[in-house]
This record gives structure tokens, C-alpha cells and sequence, in this order.
């Protein structure tokens, strides 16, 4: 038996079992059509949602695991699985409970949407592919310390639209992902280990070779720089004023704190075992005279009026 009402769908396969089902139990044609309709498809959605959720999903983060995303990156990853589950539950449902037509002309009406939409939002989608990018290449992670185009923070939070960086200064910066794909962005933090570079300034009179092992020695010292590498100095500025001994050192597993403390501490050692020494760091000194050009006319006419 094939029932069909005057203004809703033809009802097809499985509609058409609940359909003479609940034409059996005494509805009316007019309701059994698009009451039947309406329970394959809440039926249809449950059964491929919770489908999807039982096997897509699993399989979506094993897979995601086995390329080695962060757990930053596999929240946004994970719940774009979820939009396709569900987007997956209602085209079925739709399409088992009759509603093939409506379900085309729905697809009609996305497609050119989403044509208006594109043209609309070139910058949102610009950043939401660039959140793609950082996603699959990791230029950075959520606590890494970056700067790029003068600013510098550490990263907070990571979407597919904006990355979220805490500043020095405690500032909450919300930057559109394209500004992180599109320049330089420096990672001091993506090794283990980083190099720390100093210049220190000594006195022509003293002695090069005793500021060095100074150097050396409060680096091998420090508890926080490490021996391999070993830390290096190199006379690298012959100044006006000062003589300057550029120091290299590494520390280990770096964040912004551990390098202001770590470098704070062995400037402060370096400067104090320099005094017990008696080595000097001087400062620019500058000759500043008030003769003018009166003056300088003054004295020659004197030196001439004299020789003559």
C-alpha cells in the first residue's frame, strides 16, 4: 500500500513501512504521511549520529595522535569531526525520510550562500586557513615565547581563526592568524636549548685575558648555563671608550622568565667578580668645549699680530 498525501513529500522506503503502520493503527493518512516522515528521520539522525560518534570520531583522534597533534591542535580538529558527523546525520535523515528534493534545493541554496559568504569574509577565511597552516606545520605551541613585527608575548591559546598572545606587560593580544603566516615570526623557545649573547665592556688598561676567564668562570658557575655547550668569549668591539668581550652561553628547556633571571644573575656575578678584580667597565666620555668661533678668530688675530 503507497500513501500520499496532497502537499507533503511522496513517501519512499522506510517511510513508507511507518507510514502504513500508522495508517493501521487508526491515524489518518493526512497526519500517518508527515508524522512518519518526521520519525524516520529523527531515528535516521540518532542511529548515523551516534554511529559517527561510536567509530568516526575514535578513528579521528588515533589518527590524529598518530601524526603527533597537540592537544591544542586536536580540540579545533576534533570538533570539525563533529560538524561532519552531524552535517552526515541530517543528509541521510533527509534523504531516507523523503525529503530528497527539499535536501537538493537545500544544497542549491548553501552552494550560493557560501559564494556570498566567500566574497564577504576573504579575511576570515584567510585567517582560518592560516589557522590550518599553523596547525600542520607547529611554527609554534601554546606556551611558547614569539615576536614577530615588533610585538613579543607567550602564546596562550591557538584557534582556527585567531592565536591569543599574553604580552611581557600582562596585555591580552588577540592576533588574526594571517599576520602569523604571512611574516617572520621568531620562536627562541622551539629547541631545547638557547644561546644568550652578552657584550661586556672593560677598560683599554685592563687585562683581556683575566676579564675572559672571569667570564668563563661565573658561567661554569651558574647552575642554569650549561657546559655543553661551553660558553665562549670573543673580543668583538674596540670602542671608544671600552674594550668589548662578547660572552655566548646556552641554557637549558628556555621560557622568557628563566631567560630575564638567568641572564639578570650572571651579569650581576660577571659586574661584581669584575670589581673584586679591579676591572672597570667604563662609559662614553665626551670633551665638551664652550669656545666659540669669536674666540678661535680672537686668538689667531693675536698669534698673527704677535709673529709680525
Amino acid at each position: 500500500m503507497r500513501l500520499q498525501s496532497g502537499s507533503g513529500p511522496a513517501p519512499i522506503g522506510a517511510q513508507t513501512g511507518v507510514a502504513n503502520f500508522l495508517t493501521d493503527l487508526g491515524v489518518p493518512p493526512s497526519i500517518a504521511d508527515p508524522l512518519s516522515a518526521a520519525v524516520v528521520f529523527v531515528a535516521v539522525f540518532a542511529a548515523v549520529y551516534l554511529l559517527g560518534r561510536v567509530l568516526v570520531q575514535p578513528f579521528a583522534d588515533r589518527l590524529l595522535d598518530r601524526r603527533g597533534f597537540d592537544a591544542h591542535a586536536k580540540r579545533p580538529m576534533k570538533k570539525l569531526v563533529s560538524v561532519v558527523v552531524v552535517f552526515a546525520a541530517v543528509a541521510v535523515a533527509f534523504g531516507l525520510a523523503g525529503f530528497g528534493n527539499f535536501l537538493q534545493s537545500l544544497a542549491t541554496i548553501a552552494a550560493a550562500a557560501t559564494l556570498a559568504i566567500g566574497f564577504a569574509l576573504q579575511d576570515v577565511l584567510a585567517n582560518f586557513v592560516a589557522g590550518l597552516f599553523i596547525y600542520t606545520d607547529k611554527p609554534f605551541r601554546i606556551g611558547d615565547w614569539i615576536e614577530w613585527d615588533g610585538n613579543r608575548g607567550i602564546v596562550e591559546d591557538i584557534s582556527l581563526r585567531v592565536t591569543r598572545v599574553r604580552t611581557f606587560d600582562n596585555e591580552l593580544l588577540t592576533v588574526p592568524n594571517s599576520q602569523l603566516t604571512d611574516g617572520v615570526i621568531k620562536n627562541p623557545v622551539a629547541k631545547s636549548k638557547l644561546r644568550l649573547k652578552f657584550v661586556f665592556g672593560i677598560d683599554y688598561e685592563d687585562n683581556i685575558d683575566r676579564a675572559t676567564e672571569i667570564i668563563i668562570e661565573e658561567a661554569e658557575n651558574h647552575s642554569e648555563i650549561l657546559d655543553d655547550p661551553e660558553a665562549s668569549v670573543r673580543l668583538t668591539e674596540l670602542a671608544d671608550s671600552y674594550v668589548g668581550l662578547q660572552s655566548r652561553i646556552w641554557i637549558e628547556q628556555p621560557s622568557r622568565a628563566d631567560f630575564i633571571r638567568t641572564r639578570g644573575e650572571y651579569m650581576t656575578n660577571v659586574k661584581q667578580a669584575f670589581d673584586d678584580a679591579g676591572i672597570s667597565m667604563p662609559y662614553p666620555q665626551r670633551v665638551v668645549s664652550g669656545r666659540g668661533q669669536t674666540a678661535d678668530a680672537l686668538a689667531t688675530r693675536q698669534l698673527v699680530e704677535r709673529d709680525g
